[in-house]
């Protein structure tokens, strides 16, 4: 396969693949920030992406919006968040990115001016280089209620970073996705799955190769390469800092 050299600033077409072992440059680190709307979004959506990252020495934050306070059938919200902030925690370990957790709760998110400026305080703080969030069409309320946040956030920013958005469960949930944008994740997705397998309290290894693997194998077509995540980057945002 022919590589394509990249730049931190430009890609060159609309589509790409990021072979293995590829930075986008060998001496420039960069902060990088993946929103998703409960614990297991970001890793399942875009994990391999992140042990890029981390393995390049970049440093990833991921911002939980919720602590998935409603996603254990029969327990109490208290512990469910007790629960699942901690497998959250386990899985950012393996990853070894920082967890970030907005506050809200699961099942009963909002959009609210409060809401907005909670969101902005946290990406004005974290100060990312690059920004990732979930697809605006989704049939989670929570997915969308975070894609808008991050993107308001974004907007108020000054649009002055790159922008990707992020697939999870395309066509069970994730809906009208079309990548710009793909990324080889052949040397990262074992590393991806033990950190999803972590939380346990979703039943995500026994349902995992059902959906996500699917999806990362099929991407992986699409990118010539075994296993794949794709993104969307919005246009209006500089291009690059793809790993």
């Amino acid at each position: 396969m022919t590589k394509i050299p990249l730049s931190r600033r430009r890609l060159l077409g609309a589509t790409f693949l990021v072979a293995a072992g590829q930075s986008s440059a060998a001496t420039d680190k960069f902060k990088v920030l993946v929103a998703g709307g409960h614990p297991d979004d970001p890793e399942t959506g875009c994990g391999g992406t992140i042990c890029r990252y981390t393995d390049a020495g970049h440093s990833v934050s991921v911002l939980y919006l919720t602590r998935g306070e409603a996603g254990i059938p029969g327990t109490s919200h208290e512990d469910a968040a007790r629960i699942r902030t901690e497998e959250a925690k386990q899985a950012c370990a393996v990853l070894k990115a920082k967890a970030l957790f907005a506050g809200q709760i699961d099942g009963a998110t909002e959009i609210t001016p409060d809401r907005y400026a909670d969101v902005l305080k946290i990406l004005e703080s974290e100060q990312p280089d690059v920004l990732f969030t979930q697809w605006p069409v989704d049939t989670h309320r929570d997915h969308r209620i975070c894609s808008n946040l991050v993107y308001d956030a974004w907007l108020r920013m000054g649009r002055k970073i790159p922008l990707y958005y992020y697939e999870v469960m395309s066509g069970g949930q994730t809906q009208t996705f079309s990548p710009t944008h793909h990324v080889n994740i052949d040397d990262t997705v074992k590393r991806k799955w033990k950190a999803c397998f972590l939380h346990k309290s979703q039943i995500t290894e026994e349902m995992y190769h059902a959906t996500h693997g699917r999806m990362e194998l099929f991407r992986g077509l699409e990118a010539n390469c075994t296993y794949g995540e794709a993104f969307v980057r919005h246009t209006q945002g500089p291009e690059g800092r793809l790993p």
